[in-house]
């Protein structure tokens, strides 16, 4: 293809990424330099039959003045990015300095907000991403060997996840731990403990919320590894078959290596989603025991104060916390490219 065939054939794209990507991010991390103006105070006295008292208001006029003439707020640099909504820097070195032990330092920096919703989200993210990575990766070996009549209809079952709305999946889920729900009854009866509640407890919170993760999530493992069991070589099967090869040697040595790509591909796409995580938790109404930096931006940007410095610096953070995250993943497939050229 000619370049400027190209160029005129790339150019819608090029221009959509600009407008609904690029813009975005340099918006975001543009409104996180600045903070919103202060209000300014006058003091105002009233005076009445018994005397007269002095009042603090706010002085409309010369507020609205100084939105007018800086419409993003006054500049602030990097100052929200270091306090202690975010990265808490003082915090941290002071927590650094009083702790006498590793276990007391990360247990102050959980009482940071910034840090306690990082916590959850790479423990979220680094359990769901393999877990259900390898339960849609079997699934797809299991539906593959089956009969093509059974076949059709293990498909749908395993597709029913990611059928469900992921906020109605969740709400579901949280209704069948509930005490009074199918799962929370048989846990209590399990556990011989009819005070028993998951909704109460961090540890079972945080097992409920990545097992919904998994839950969710395997079906779009499954559909992509099962359309790349479609392409594995038969004659390379048969001959593993004819040099006795077990089932596990086959899915080790045949079926892994050729469906690699697609599983760097999976992680990728997972890697990202995963680290985002926000539905299950207002669906589990989890926010006591588990938040995410994602719920950080949300619990921010609501109410009649809306932080919108305090959210875009979340923002900021979460995107280059992906970047770190995928980088080695590139880095692996980048190597992997130049090789193979």
């Amino acid at each position: 293809m000619k370049h400027k065939t190209f160029f005129w054939f790339f150019l819608p794209t090029a221009m959509a990424m600009l407008i609904f990507i690029a813009a975005p991010i340099v918006s975001v991390v543009m409104q996180s330099l600045f903070l919103p103006h202060e209000a300014v105070l006058i003091q105002v006295e009233n005076c009445g039959p018994f005397g007269c008292t002095q009042q603090t208001s706010i002085d409309q006029e010369a507020t609205q003045a100084l939105r007018d003439a800086a419409p993003m707020g006054r500049f602030a640099g990097l100052e929200v990015y270091f306090d202690r909504g975010h990265l808490a820097t003082a915090e941290v070195a002071a927590a650094w300095r009083n702790s006498e032990s590793l276990g007391a330092f990360f247990g102050e920096l959980n009482n940071l907000p910034f840090y306690r919703a990082m916590a959850f989200t790479l423990t979220y993210t680094f359990t769901v991403t393999p877990l259900l990575i390898a339960l849609g990766f079997f699934i797809a070996v299991g539906v593959n060997s089956v009969t093509r009549q059974l076949r059709g209809l293990l498909i749908f079952f395993s597709l029913l996840p990611m059928i469900v709305t992921p906020l109605v999946g969740s709400l579901i889920l949280f209704w069948m731990i509930d005490a009074r729900g199918v799962l929370g009854n048989l846990i209590q009866y399990l556990a011989a403990d009819p005070d028993l509640s998951l909704k109460a407890s961090t540890p079972l919170m945080w097992i409920s919320l990545i097992i919904y993760g998994i839950w969710s999530s395997a079906p779009f493992a499954f559909v992509v590894f099962y359309a790349g069991l479609q392409t594995v070589p038969q004659d390379t099967l048969e001959s593993a078959q004819i040099d006795g090869a077990t089932r596990w040697q086959q899915i080790r040595y045949v079926l892994i290596p050729h469906l690699m790509p697609l599983i760097t591909f999976v992680a990728l796409i997972q890697l990202m989603d995963n680290f985002r995580v926000f539905e299950p938790i207002i669906g589990f109404s989890a926010q006591a025991h588990a938040t995410s930096l994602s719920w950080i931006i949300f619990n921010d940007l609501g109410g009649e104060t809306r932080q919108l410095s305090a959210a875009a610096t979340t923002s900021v953070l979460t995107v280059l916390c992906v970047a770190i995250l995928l980088t080695p993943v590139l880095v692996r497939t980048w190597r992997d490219f130049k090789g193979k050229a």
